[in-house]
């Protein structure tokens, strides 16, 4: 659904819908280039099972966010059949052996994270700080992708991704940039800045995998 339609407002739709208790657990994907303030994006997260994707340049992204909606049946299936299922997921021939660095001042978001992408079969390095993290690539030639957080003391997300961006070898490195919060003008810095695309915190694992595949898969 985009929001801007016509003869309403997505936001009037999406209500109407939710409203009518046959339609109620229909998932909804915002899809949409509108920048969204704090409160309207609230508005929207107060709906069940909404997902927002801004600005979306690659029909992948769309596909993978559809798909993973279409198979979150498996929550309501037996614990057996749910690991058969995750198990089958996690040997992805995307993910699979792949080297990703992530860049965070907070361990306990590298550690969450870091256990995440194993299970996906995924091979983790970390930095605590930017420049770390700019040493780490530049004594690594075989990184896929990067997470980089941007809100980070000394050195931020911003000015460790234009540093990385200055150098020619890692021009077309995909980076994923980290956020803490959605506010508006939040992706047009990322992007700014240098980075692929972005996601906000908490990070919503199974929106990260997508980004994730879709990046790599390119």
């Amino acid at each position: 659904m985009d929001l801007g339609l016509p003869d309403m407002s997505g936001f009037d739709l999406i209500e109407q819908i939710k409203q009518d208790e046959a339609f109620t657990q229909i998932p909804i994907i915002i899809y949409t280039g509108k920048e969204l303030t704090r409160q309207q994006e609230t508005q929207l997260k107060r709906l069940a099972e909404t997902i927002i994707i801004k600005d979306v340049r690659s029909p992948e992204r769309l596909l993978d966010e559809t798909t993973l909606f279409l198979h979150r049946v498996q929550a309501n299936l037996p614990q057996p059949k749910r690991e058969i299922l995750e198990d089958l997921r996690q040997v992805d021939p995307v993910l699979g052996g792949k080297k990703i660095l992530i860049v965070d001042d907070d361990v306990r978001n590298i550690f969450a994270l870091t256990s995440l992408l194993e299970r996906h079969q995924m091979q983790v390095l970390y930095a605590e700080n930017g420049r770390e993290g700019i040493e780490i690539l530049r004594s690594r030639s075989d990184i896929d992708i990067v997470l980089m957080d941007i809100m980070m003391p000394d050195m931020d997300g911003y000015e460790t991704t234009r540093m990385i961006r200055e150098q020619a070898e890692f021009r077309s490195l995909p980076i994923i940039a980290l956020t803490a919060k959605a506010m508006q003008g939040d992706r047009e810095k990322c992007i700014e800045a240098g980075a692929s695309d972005y996601i906000t915190k908490p990070v919503d694992t199974e929106q990260l995998l997508s980004l994730l595949r879709v990046w790599l898969y390119r």
